[in-house]
C-alpha cells in the first residue's frame, strides 16, 4: 500500500527548517565542516579503478551528516512536483528516517539546487575526492572506522542488515538489532560506507587516477556514467573500502542509490 506523502511531511516539523519568502519549507540537513587537506586518495590494493593511489588536496567544505531522507525530498516533491523516485512511499522505502531510495543522478541535482535557492547557500552534490575525503575522517584507514574488515561471522556473516534482499536502515542511528553497528566516522559522519551507493558530482572513468589533478580534482569530461561512492544495502557485504568506487548511467533509479549534500562558497557542476 502507497503510504500518505503527509506521514513522512509530518516529520519535517520536528526538524530544523527553512521557510523561503515564497512560503516553501525545506529541512535544513545537519552539515558538517571539514578543513580540507591532503590525502591518498585510491588503494594501490584495491580494484583497478582505484589505482594508482595518489595525492590530493581539496579545499575546505561542509557535508552532510547523513544521506537525505525520506522526509527532507518529501517536502521537495511536495513543492516543486519533481517526479517521485522508484517506488515512491512503497514498503519497505517509505519510513520518513530512511534514506530516500530510487533517485538517479539528475534528480539528486535537481534537489541539491533547489535548497540553494531557498537557502541562498551552495549545495551540491561532492566530488569523488570530497567524499573520499570525508569518509576517511582525516586517517588514511581502508574502512570509515579503520583498516580492519567487520567481522564475518555473527551479526555481520552476511553484511548489515542479513541477506542481499534486504533493506535500507534508519540514518543517523545504530540498528535496534545489530549493536555491533560501527556508527560514525571521526568527522561524525553516519554510513560512509553503507546504506545506500551515493551519487557524486563527476563523471566516471576508471582511468581518471592515471591522469587525475591533484588540487580539487573534478572528475573526467563527459562519459556515459556518474560516478557514486559508499556501499548498499542489496548487496551480500554491505559496507565498502573508503576508496571504493561505483558508477551508474545518470538517468537510471536502482533502488539502492540514494545521495548526500555538500556545501561549498561556489560550484559548477561538469556537464
Amino acid at each position: 500500500m502507497v503510504k500518505p506523502l503527509s506521514l513522512s511531511i509530518d516529520t519535517a516539523r520536528e526538524e530544523n527548517q527553512v521557510t523561503s519568502p515564497s512560503s516553501k519549507t525545506a529541512i535544513l540537513p545537519e552539515m558538517i565542516d571539514l578543513p580540507g587537506g591532503t590525502f591518498m586518495m585510491g588503494d594501490d590494493e584495491g580494484r583497478s579503478d582505484e589505482q594508482p593511489a595518489h595525492e590530493v588536496t581539496v579545499d575546505p567544505f561542509a557535508i552532510a551528516k547523513c544521506p537525505v531522507s525520506v522526509a527532507e525530498y518529501a517536502l521537495f516533491i511536495q513543492f516543486t512536483d519533481h517526479d517521485q523516485p522508484r517506488d515512491w512511499m512503497h514498503a519497505p522505502f517509505d519510513e520518513p528516517n530512511l534514506p530516500v531510495c530510487g533517485v538517479n543522478w539528475f534528480d539528486a541535482v535537481a534537489y541539491a539546487e533547489w535548497l540553494s535557492e531557498l537557502t541562498g547557500q551552495r549545495f551540491h552534490l561532492p566530488t569523488e575526492a570530497q567524499r573520499e575525503f570525508a569518509s576517511r575522517g582525516g586517517a588514511e584507514s581502508a574502512y570509515p572506522w579503520g583498516d580492519e574488515a567487520l567481522k564475518s561471522d555473527g551479526a555481520f556473516a552476511r553484511g548489515l542488515n542479513g541477506p542481499a534482499t534486504g533493506a535500507p536502515i534508519a540514518i543517523g542511528q545504530k540498528p535496534p538489532s545489530n549493536p555491533d553497528y560501527p556508527g560514525p566516522n571521526s568527522f561524525g559522519l553516519w554510513h560512509m560506507g553503507d546504506n545506500v551507493h551515493e551519487w557524486c558530482a563527476d563523471w566516471y572513468d576508471r582511468k581518471y587516477y592515471e591522469t587525475s589533478e591533484q588540487l580539487n580534482p573534478r572528475g573526467p569530461a563527459e562519459t556515459d556514467r556518474r560516478a557514486a561512492r559508499g556501499g548498499s544495502w542489496r548487496h551480500d557485504i554491505k559496507f565498502c573500502r573508503c576508496g571504493a568506487r561505483s558508477s551508474l548511467a545518470p538517468d537510471k533509479r536502482f533502488m539502492d542509490f540514494g545521495f548526500r549534500l555538500a556545501r561549498s562558497n561556489s560550484f559548477e557542476y561538469v556537464f
